[in-house]
């Protein structure tokens, strides 16, 4: 909101943010490819989406505000579903360690489905609204400086690796023998995640609800100047 009213920014200040913001996604998605806890997992991811987000804010052209305001709405409601599925667990095993919550697939089957859903759209699988954002973002990115496209290359493998690695790491394998008996999922936690994953469908189907008039906004004011 408040980076609009800093244009333009002194080069020296934006520099080193911009680095700073392109290695953490390195350096976080990093982490989670060696995490053992589910949920500080799913918080260090969010910290490698935000890094893209921050970049892009600091370079404040249309394309890199649209996809920032477009990825922070799609990665929020990706976020708190992951974090919904992680307390299901929990609530089921009372442990967060991905080597006790194995194999959870053979007891809920559709929870297992959820998994896969919210994993994929994590992981910006077309058509979702999170590969939106991203393209925008390393799109606008590649452009102010090209040797980014291999930052935002590598943090996009990474984060599909470890998606597909919480995936198969919760849901495939052998059930834990500690385990003897674990209550069904509830209707109120299928709710929940269907709440989480219908704006994501339905803004698939729409994405100008969330990034079509913020860049009407913000490339207005540059088509009036070269107007006058």
């Amino acid at each position: 909101r408040i980076s609009p009213v800093l244009n333009p920014h002194p080069p020296t200040l934006v520099f080193p943010i911009m680095i700073l913001a392109l290695w953490g996604v390195l350096m976080t998605s990093s982490i989670c490819l060696r995490q053992t806890d589910l949920k500080a997992l799913i918080a260090y991811s969010s910290v490698s989406h935000m890094g893209l987000v921050t970049a892009a804010i600091i370079l404040q052209t249309p394309w890199a505000l649209t996809g920032a305001v477009t990825l922070m709405v799609a990665h929020g409601l990706t976020s708190s579903a992951l974090f919904t599925l992680a307390n299901t667990n929990y609530e089921r095993t009372h442990t967060r360690t991905l080597l006790l919550v194995r194999g959870l697939q053979l007891a809920l089957p559709l929870m297992s489905t959820w998994w896969l859903l919210i994993n994929l759209t994590n992981m910006a699988m077309p058509p979702s609204i999170n590969l939106v954002g991203e393209l925008l973002i390393i799109a606008a990115l590649f452009n102010w400086s090209s040797p980014t496209i291999i930052i935002t290359g590598v943090g996009t493998l990474i984060t599909a690796t470890y998606s597909l690695f919480m995936y198969l790491t919760t849901q495939r394998g052998a059930l834990s023998t500690q385990y003897y008996l674990l209550p069904p999922s509830h209707t109120r936690e299928h709710l929940t995640l269907i709440l989480h994953l219908l704006p994501l469908g339905l803004l698939m189907l729409k994405p100008t609800l969330v990034s079509g008039l913020f860049a009407y906004k913000y490339s207005l004011p540059k088509t009036l100047d070269c107007d006058s």
